[in-house]
């Protein structure tokens, strides 16, 4: 059926008080490049694998609870969570969640290692070893 989303990619969008301050975090702790820039509008995109991530300015920025960003990066996990803790990103660490146990900053269940952490404007980002 024309129109459907199923065979669409789909772009996380994330709020940010302050893009430069966020530009910093996402380009020199994350490594991402920006694909597009658009500073007078307050928006950058950048490329994320096979898929986008769009920061902007927003005065909503930080207000989501939850997570907002997921990483599946397999094999890499431990390889990418001691690069952003090289880098000063810091983890969050969730004690209360059921099933799950915790290692230092890495979250496991069963096979699968989990680690959060946020940007300079509190959205939750997460990576997930699959």
């Amino acid at each position: 059926m024309p129109g459907m989303l199923k065979d669409r990619e789909a772009t996380a969008t994330v709020a940010v008080k302050d893009l430069e301050t966020a530009r910093r975090f996402y380009e020199d702790k994350l490594g991402l490049e920006p694909v597009q820039a658009d500073e007078d509008h307050g928006v950058v995109t950048y490329k994320s694998g096979g898929s986008s991530l769009v920061v902007y300015t927003s005065q909503f920025a930080g207000t989501n609870q939850a997570t907002a960003v997921t990483w599946s990066v397999g094999g890499d996990f431990d390889d990418i969570v001691r690069s952003l803790q090289s880098k000063g990103v810091t983890f969050e660490r969730y004690d209360d969640l059921p099933e799950v146990t915790r290692e230092g900053d890495v979250h496991r269940v069963g096979d699968l290692n989990l680690a959060w952490f946020k940007d300079p404007d509190g959205n939750i980002h997460h990576l997930i070893s699959m």
